[in-house]
């Protein structure tokens, strides 16, 4: 094998370590266990909120909006479903045409 060979060899390997750890995002950083058919963060909660929203129901969709991109974008896609995550809680205020709504959860994904 020639020096360039193992050069180009080498970046191969690097590229692909990199895509790797890309799809992963974060998620490696916390504990895991496994619930039912899914695989889901232990103790580690994200949130999502919204605010001035014209009804309750706008409202709590557009904070489970915010959950899923803020997740997705941390820990990649897979990890990015409200329906999917557990420890759900949703709190929301408000009345006429100004909601706003909180929601918290612990992300899981397919295992």
């Amino acid at each position: 094998m020639t020096i360039r060979s193992v050069m180009i060899a080498a970046a191969g390997l690097l590229a692909l370590t990199a895509s790797s750890a890309a799809a992963q995002g974060l998620a490696g950083i916390h504990e895991h266990v496994r619930v039912g058919a899914k695989v889901c963060m232990k103790d580690h909660f994200h949130d999502g909120s919204s605010a001035g929203q014209p009804s309750r129901k706008a409202a709590e969709a557009e904070a489970i909006k915010v959950w899923q991109g803020f997740t997705a974008w941390e820990y990649g896609a897979h990890w990015g479903s409200f329906k999917m995550a557990e420890s759900k809680a949703v709190k929301c205020s408000g009345g006429g045409n100004s909601w706003a709504c909180n929601v918290t959860a612990r992300p899981c994904r397919r295992r």
